[in-house]
């Protein structure tokens, strides 16, 4: 599955998204928003962690500024950008954002709806909406508070301060820096330790992560109550304790 503005690379345990329209450094437009809403659809048939890329040197340089001065109240009511964030935050296995270059706008609001960013030395991250007078509407609003804080969120969302990947590494928005070269490369190792684990568990431990806190404990005790039952979960836990015995250390983690 590939499309003009998106390419998709698929493996067994993981898929690779990337942005392909290079000469508008990756701006989000409503072709791109209908193949990540499709890609969406493949992995949530088969769930598969998800590494999502720009063609180009960029990641994504915000929304397509000539589509979205021609839309109206309908198109805001509508919830184009929004939506597939949304649906991409719900993944059913982690997303992880590669960031080269430029994460502005929308652009920036695609990675915070991940679950982890990897970012270069050139990553440079913010949203300037409000300069446009627009405002970040889809996601930063709340979903930046819970990343970085409060007092930063606002400097970013109504100054419009734009991070570095120094000061984003150092408040945690980016998991790690590495160099441009490197990016996909880190992505797969990240990848690499996720599929380390049990999917089912990953699974419903992202499930459980996100649910709201009212649905606590009893969202946890339910998806406890799945993994119990796995033959997954019996098999890795003998596997632990054989390991102990035979290093000779007792039945604990």
């Amino acid at each position: 599955m590939s499309g003009p503005s998106l390419l998709v690379e698929e493996d067994e345990d993981r898929v690779v998204w990337r942005l392909n329209r290079p000469e508008r450094r990756n701006a989000i437009d409503r072709e791109l928003v209908a193949a990540l809403h499709e890609a969406c659809a493949a992995v949530e048939a088969e769930p598969k962690i998800v590494l999502l890329a720009g063609e180009g040197g960029t990641f994504a340089a915000g929304a397509d500024i000539a589509e979205l001065r021609e839309r109206g109240r309908e198109d805001a009511l509508r919830g184009i950008n929004s939506k597939i964030f949304d649906r991409i935050h719900r993944l059913p296995m982690p997303t992880i954002a590669l960031l080269d270059g430029y994460a502005l706008g929308g652009g920036a609001e695609l990675a915070y709806a991940c679950d982890f960013r990897i970012g270069t030395e050139r990553t440079k991250i913010g949203n300037p909406e409000t300069g446009l007078g627009i405002l970040a509407a889809a996601g930063a609003a709340w979903r930046l508070a819970e990343l970085v804080g409060e007092p930063l969120a606002k400097e970013i969302l109504l100054a419009g301060r734009v991070l570095s990947a120094a000061e984003a590494r150092e408040v945690r928005l980016l998991n790690e820096v590495v160099e441009p070269d490197d990016l996909l490369a880190a992505g797969h190792r990240l990848a690499d330790r996720i599929a380390a684990q049990a999917p089912l568990a990953t699974r419903l431990m992202k499930a459980v992560f996100h649910a709201p806190r009212q649905a606590h404990p009893f969202v946890d005790d339910v998806a406890q109550a799945v993994l119990f039952e796995t033959e997954e979960k019996h098999a890795r836990m003998t596997a632990f304790l054989e390991r102990r015995e035979r290093k000779g250390r007792p039945h604990d983690r």
